[in-house]
Parts: C-alpha cells; structure tokens; sequence
C-alpha cells in the first residue's frame, strides 16, 4: 500500500493533503471485497466517466495478470476441456464493482415514469442492488449533486458505507459521506484531473491486496 500512495504524493505533490482520506477509503473498500460485498460507483458527466473507469480497473487485470485460482481452473476443464482450459487460462479476477450509469433502460424508465425521477435514478438503484456491507463511492466534483446525495442517504439507510470524491470544499456530500477525499481544487476540471491518479492509486492497492 505504502509504495503506492508515496508514488502518488511524489508525482502529485498536492495530493499529500488527501493521503489520510485515500487510506481511510482503502480500508474501507478493503473490508467490503474481503466480506464479499461490492463497490457500487455513481457520477455525472466526466465523473460518469471515472465511474466506468473504475469499474474497468477492479473488474480486470489492472498491473497483474490475476490468474485464476487453480481449483477453479480445474472445474472449468472438468465441465469442458477446451473451453474450460482456455477459460482458466484467460479468465482475470475481478472485485465486484457496478458503475450505476450504464443500465439505459432502467434510468429512463424510472425518469420517464416517477416524477422528479431524474434526480432519484442513481437512489433507486441503490436501493435495488445495495446491500448491507457494500459501499457506495458518490463522485461529484462539487459535492453537491443532487442525485449523488440521494444516493448516499438510501445508501446509509441500507447500511452501506459511503465514499466520496469531491473538489476541495466537499459540498453536502462531504457531511453524508463516511469518508470524503477532497481533491484540492474548486475547478471542475481540476478536480476531476487530480480524481484520476487518486482512483488509480486505490485500484493498485487493492489489487496488490488480493491478487499479489
């Protein structure tokens, strides 16, 4: 873990004011996949974006080859040989995580149908996949989103823990949140360059976590 966030400062001096928080969050995620709960991921726009970026990184392979294990591997060629064996060769572990943007049908369904449906979606679908030992991580540059704050009361009302990534004044999102890490800037896109290496830097430290 250590190596990782000294990586981060030295290439980011800025971020050493976030250093407490990204730990904190790394404990927390780490909890979570050692109980074998998930990660779900909400944001708008370019944190939409680094939404499914996470995913992308935790879902797959991100510095490791994740092998699978070799039981499981031997499963796969028992049900069958070929396929099996070339599964076990080119499956990757994956921590489960579910960026919240990407079901089309469910999110224009429930704007369409449930009034001010828009700025709920992100809850509703809290409420459907969250369960009691999963987190939630709440992107919002201003920390102020209205759909994200929804998000993170269903969330706590489950008993999920919430993560926030904000920009430097952590808006309503910081006082809801278990754990804010505030990028140090008040520039949108500021905030979201520096939400980039700060989410890499967690996705390497879990991965080393539970794939080295």
């Amino acid at each position: 873990m250590q190596k990782h966030i000294d990586l981060l400062i030295e290439r980011y001096p800025a971020l050493l004011e976030c250093k407490d928080s990204i730990i904190e969050a790394f404990y927390i995620l780490k909890e979570c996949f050692s109980a074998g709960h998930k990660l779900l991921i909400a944001g708008n726009g370019g944190s939409c974006a680094d939404a499914e970026h996470i995913v992308g990184e935790l879902m797959k392979g991100f510095k490791l080859q994740r092998k699978c294990s070799k039981e499981f591997a031997s499963k796969l060629i028992s049900i069958d040989p070929i396929r099996g064996k070339e599964l076990s060769e080119k499956l990757q572990g994956g921590l489960p995580a579910i960026a919240l943007d990407g079901h089309q049908a469910l999110t224009t369904a429930y704007t369409n149908d449930v009034q001010n449906g828009g700025i709920l979606t992100f809850a509703q679908q809290v409420y459907g996949y969250g369960k009691k030992g999963d987190v939630l991580l709440g992107i919002s540059t201003s920390g102020n989103s209205k759909n994200i704050i929804n998000a993170a009361i269903v969330a706590h009302a489950l008993d999920l823990k919430v993560i926030g990534l904000t920009g430097q004044k952590g808006g309503e999102l910081m006082s809801i949140a278990d754990i804010s890490i505030k990028a140090p800037s008040n520039e949108t896109y500021m905030v979201q360059e520096y939400h980039l290496p700060i989410y890499h830097c967690l996705c390497l430290m879990l991965e080393d976590c539970f794939f080295y």
